[in-house]
């Protein structure tokens, strides 16, 4: 039996924990290394990849600069989830504001210290990257349009420092990252729906507040329109090996959820449209096994 102070103390870690959102973390730390051995560095063997301390390096840098990213958008947030998601938000508050912040300081310390392992650069980029959430979360997450686009292009960041590691420049890595960036979009202004409640509350000039659900919806559908056109263009005209399974799968969720978004008129179906596209987000992590299956198989087998 645990004592009532060490019950707290792992109440208090698994505030954190959701704090930081680590099982997202640990999604996106799974997808850099994916990526770098079946996308942007597949004619190194798997070995070099793998124990490549440079990549371990930007990987690590990426996962802690992230974490105290969602510790200070949670900072800026407070108030909002209070009302948009309340049970979440009674778990968070059981760390103080100010442990969070001491712990966001110390993560960014972290992050830049481990990048001056890699080169001056990667101390550059994840100061940016840095400064670029911290941004966001401080003033641009209220400006509508502006907010959406570069919070997509801030998620998708720790995949360009990969990119500029191995430096591969070839089309298919692009038509990925567009695909990718577009769903990540569409996500966005769904949950812009989802929050509308805290949103109106704390003043947050989004889409759906300033021009109605309506308009919203509309730009929600052009996004998914686009994103049917990587997925199309990745099955057709590149070689993704068994992957173009994935995208055809996404083509008829995507369907699917452009059908739930026109029907969709509540707090209850925005939820489910976030989880739809979460929920391809994370099959095309682990779809990318699927490019080269007999990498896999050898090394299962």
């Amino acid at each position: 039996m645990l004592s009532r102070k060490n019950k707290l103390l792992l109440l208090k870690f698994l505030s954190l924990f959701s704090v930081v959102r680590g099982y997202n973390i640990l999604m996106i730390t799974l997808a850099q290394y994916l990526a770098s051995i079946y996308i942007l560095a597949p004619h190194l063997p798997l070995r070099k990849v793998v124990f490549d301390g440079n990549l371990f390096v930007i990987v690590l840098s990426s996962a802690l600069v992230i974490a105290a990213g969602y510790i200070i958008n949670n900072f800026y947030d407070a108030e909002k989830d209070l009302i948009n998601k309340p049970r979440k938000s009674m778990l968070d508050r059981l760390v103080s504001q100010r442990t969070k912040l001491t712990t966001y300081f110390v993560l960014n310390f972290l992050s830049v210290f481990f990048a001056s392992y890699v080169s001056f650069k990667a101390v550059v980029f994840f100061s940016a990257y840095i400064f670029g959430i911290w941004f966001y979360s401080h003033k641009l997450k209220r400006v509508r349009f502006l907010g959406n686009f570069v919070s997509s292009t801030l998620a998708i960041a720790p995949f360009f420092a990969v990119f500029v590691y191995y430096k591969n420049f070839d089309t298919v890595i692009f038509v990925h990252a567009l695909f990718l960036f577009l769903l990540i979009l569409a996500r966005e202004m769904i949950k812009d729906l989802e929050n509308m409640a805290g949103d109106m509350a704390q003043n947050y000039k989004t889409i759906p507040i300033l021009y109605g659900a309506k308009f919203s919806k509309i730009c929600i559908s052009i996004l998914i329109g686009l994103t049917l056109v990587p997925s199309f263009l990745l099955i057709e005209y590149f070689d993704v090996g068994y992957m173009y399974l994935y995208f055809i799968f996404s083509i008829f969720l995507l369907l699917g959820f452009l059908i739930l978004l026109v029907v969709s008129n509540s707090k209850k179906h925005y939820v489910w449209l976030h989880n739809i596209l979460k929920l391809i987000i994370i099959l095309g992590v682990f779809s990318i096994l699927l490019i080269n299956v007999d990498l896999v198989l050898n090394r299962i087998f």
